[in-house]
């Protein structure tokens, strides 16, 4: 059968790498977000918009779902509210992550699409003192602290549920710290802004520092798509991996690569479990090795350096 995607939070970050790498494979993608924002399409696709299918509506909608997911093969969801929109708007934030995801599995059960992948979190664990070691594992009690959290270990559950009572299967992803073009909201995404910063010579401070399990955009995107594809019996929950270093290590690499120096960080860790147990998502679907972390950030200077020229 020929595969068709919906890719849900299109035009999120990891969403617009999603439609890139599918439309790359010669896949037909349905691209679903509530309104046009092309920032991060022409960001990572040197100005030129994907030619995907693109259909505008809102998740809490159900109608609007099953229309968008109609003829669909797979789906990657990704669409969810962050933690400070949640934390601003905490109903509407229930609304778009836990009952989205309601209306993504109960669109997925009415019109028989049984390949699932959505976007879980590493906030459905607590904070790194509730455990005793640095690396979290696989198995760790989930203990959110936020409502984004909570909400994302409803969905989690939500998914298991469709597995045992509908027999859906699908695969859900806990992302780290993602970085990358187009990577440009939330507290974690400073490190990606100073890249860009380096980029346009100018003057940035990471408020933080410690450790953090620095994921590249490209790398995870993939993964959503592999996870689509898998053809699991479940609804398994997995961490992903990536590259466990200091912001430190992070930002002084920015700076050999740039050439520019005038980057700076904190020292302060930020309160977040460091890294998390990936062998199970490894063992589960076998993914390709990590673009290595220079590599990772010199690819993102080239693709801000693009978008510099062209403005």
């Amino acid at each position: 059968m020929t595969e068709r995607f919906l890719v849900t939070g299109a035009n999120g970050c990891i969403g617009a790498w999603v439609v890139k790498q599918l439309l790359e494979q010669g896949v037909e993608v349905t691209a679903f977000d509530l309104k046009a924002d092309e920032h991060r399409h022409l960001l990572i696709n040197n100005g030129v918009m994907p030619k995907a299918n693109w259909a505008f509506g809102d998740l809490t909608v159900a109608e609007d779902v099953e229309k968008a997911m109609a003829g669909a093969t797979h789906v990657v969801h990704l669409a969810a509210l962050q933690v400070p929109f949640c934390r601003a708007n905490p109903a509407l934030g229930a609304n778009v992550n836990v009952v989205g995801t309601v209306n993504i599995f109960e669109a997925a059960k009415k019109l028989g699409v049984n390949n699932i992948s959505h976007a879980s979190s590493i906030a459905v664990f607590g904070l790194a003192a509730d455990y005793p070691d640095e690396k979290l594992a696989h198995d760790a009690p989930r203990l959110p602290t936020t409502l984004y959290g909570v909400y994302k270990t409803a969905a989690e559950d939500v998914a298991k549920v469709y597995w045992n009572e509908y027999g859906i299967r699908s695969v859900g992803l806990r992302p780290h710290t993602v970085f990358g073009p187009g990577r440009d909201q939330g507290m974690t995404s400073q490190p990606s802004v100073a890249i860009e910063k380096a980029v346009l010579k100018e003057k940035f401070h990471v408020e933080y520092g410690g450790v953090l399990d620095f994921q590249y955009a490209p790398d995870v995107a993939a993964a959503f798509i592999l996870a689509a594809r898998a053809n699991l019996e479940g609804a398994p929950v997995v961490n992903i991996n990536g590259h466990t270093v200091g912001v430190s290590d992070f930002v002084e690499i920015v700076k050999t690569v740039s050439g520019f120096k005038d980057l700076s960080y904190g020292t302060t860790q930020l309160p977040v479990v460091y890294s998390a147990d990936s062998q199970p998502w490894i063992d589960l679907a076998s993914p390709p090795p990590l673009t290595k972390l220079e590599e990772a950030i010199s690819n993102s200077i080239q693709i801000f350096s693009n978008s510099s020229s062209t403005i």
